[in-house]
């Protein structure tokens, strides 16, 4: 067995786990951007004189023969996903396609410096790695499979051909709460609204200011769309709107979120109203910022407001199509769209107005949906579909991906459970997930997969904040050990 060491201060680096995950942050793995990390793994598997695929879109498989003692077990795919989201403090100076992660200790979490930390899925692919490197584990034949691309659009797990692996049990490493096993998650799709739009000259006697709403607290637009974290781009339509209501304003330029799988904590926007108004305008910001403040008093303790002047802009949005943008912004729903009636406290439907981008005469809006069923994302999409299409926006979206119904008669459960029981003493949650993970996407290709997920406690994924917390590897790990050496003989399957 791996070695644990007790997670003290630096000391955690000497652990394999902890050891193969720093070598991780030191490879940038952007989604779309992996060919590192697969460099990376492709001499781990040559090092350690282990069988290696990779597919046509960078999908690695990686085969460690059973122990002494197992070889009729049934053969266990341990899957993670080596891509990570991207995210910075809008103060720090971080290139994701060529600088390091910088993960540090604190007070029992492991940390980035200003980013993301990678612990998703990252800390997954480290425990594999620590497995498939330790010949004195007990365990049958395991096919370790690195997913690509799976934070922006699944498009590596959508891509895996069915006979890419063989194993008939598979445990993802990718739940984000110990103590948890995970048997079902939402599906979603991404949605795309295009507003076209004339450029105008701004009118004469005519004053510029920037809006900045920043340092919100962001998050994972699936697992924390619950939790009642502010949108930096519904807050910035929402004094769009007050503005446009009271004076003759033009929109020059407007900007909010990055990725669709991330609650945005950042959005912006410059607008010209008539000279007159100076006072007006920074009267009406304050009483804003005051408010938005009082309504999400220790939720939001960090956010940042900033009007400041700026240089003339060239041109302008057209009045009426400014006008559109922005009540749509405004009037769309964004949260929780319906809690599941079958499991307490799960969310059934949401929906994330995750960015926009202003291309070339264009404003581009893009917003995700995640439902538990067909109907749900069906209903959700078409409510956030008919406000832009209202608004006369261009409409487009994703393929999307399917849902993981929950199976509690698995086999797989049901020998994780009593395990974990054993190990710990308490009974694990049994439990499905409003984020997406990959396992809908096997099922639909394998749908004899027996499946379950596992993993340590990450908490603020897909944002700056997002932190590891240190003891959950090791009980985690410990219950991966475990679920192996009580994986079945195939007979039995």
């Amino acid at each position: 067995m791996v070695k644990q060491s007790k997670h003290k201060d630096d000391n955690i680096w000497s652990d394999p786990i902890f050891d193969y995950f720093a070598k991780i942050s030191l490879i940038p793995r952007p989604s779309g951007k992996e060919e590192k990390i697969i460099k990376f793994l492709k001499e781990f598997a040559q090092s350690h004189k282990l069988d290696i695929t990779i597919d046509k879109v960078g999908n690695t498989l990686i085969k460690k023969g059973a122990s002494e003692g197992y070889k009729n077990r049934c053969t266990t795919v341990l899957q993670a996903h080596v891509d990570m989201v991207c995210e910075k403090e809008a103060n720090i100076e971080h290139d994701f396609l060529k600088d390091p992660i910088k993960p540090y200790v604190h007070n029992g979490w492991l940390k980035a410096k200003g980013t993301t930390l990678g612990a998703d899925n990252g800390v997954g692919v480290a425990m594999i790695l620590a497995c498939l490197a330790d010949n004195t584990l007990s365990h049958g034949p395991i096919e370790a499979l690195f997913t690509v691309d799976e934070e922006s659009g699944l498009t590596g797990a959508k891509a895996l051909e069915a006979d890419f692996y063989k194993g008939s049990i598979l445990i993802n490493l990718d739940t984000e709460q110990e103590g948890e096993i995970c048997v079902g998650c939402a599906g979603g799709v991404t949605s795309r609204f295009t507003f076209n739009f004339s450029p105008e000259s701004p009118p004469e006697g005519y004053f510029f200011v920037q809006v900045e709403i920043d340092r919100l607290r962001g998050g994972h637009s699936g697992d924390d769309i619950d939790k009642g974290y502010a949108n930096a781009n519904k807050i910035l339509a929402h004094f769009l709107n007050i503005v446009f209501d009271k004076y003759d304003a033009r929109l020059c330029h407007i900007h909010g979120g990055n990725l669709h799988n991330a609650i945005p904590r950042q959005a912006s926007a410059i607008i010209a109203l008539p000279s007159a108004y100076k006072e007006n305008i920074r009267v009406d910001f304050n009483i804003f910022c005051s408010d938005v403040e009082a309504e999400y008093y220790n939720i939001e303790s960090g956010i940042r407001f900033v009007m400041s002047s700026t240089d003339a802009s060239t041109t302008c949005m057209d009045k009426k199509t400014s006008i559109n943008l922005i009540h749509s912004l405004r009037s769309v729903h964004n949260g929780v769209y319906r809690m599941s009636s079958r499991i307490p406290g799960l969310v059934q439907t949401s929906t994330n107005l995750a960015s926009i981008r202003m291309e070339n005469n264009s404003v581009v809006v893009v917003a995700s949906q995640r439902s538990m069923s067909d109907w749900g994302l069906s209903d959700v999409v078409g409510s956030v579909k008919s406000t832009f299409r209202l608004a006369g926006a261009n409409v487009a979206q994703s393929d999307g991906y399917p849902g993981w119904e929950p199976n509690l008669q698995s086999e797989i459960l049901k020998i994780a459970v009593p395990v974990y029981q054993e190990l710990f003493g308490v009974e694990p949650k049994v439990k499905a997930i409003h984020a997406g993970l990959e396992c809908g996407l096997f099922l639909k290709n394998r749908p004899e997969l027996d499946m379950i997920s596992i993993g340590p406690t990450i908490l603020g994924a897909h944002s700056p904040s997002e932190r590891l917390e240190i003891t959950t590897v090791k009980k985690s790990w410990d219950f991966l050990l475990a679920i192996l050496r009580n994986i079945p003989p195939v007979e039995t399957i």
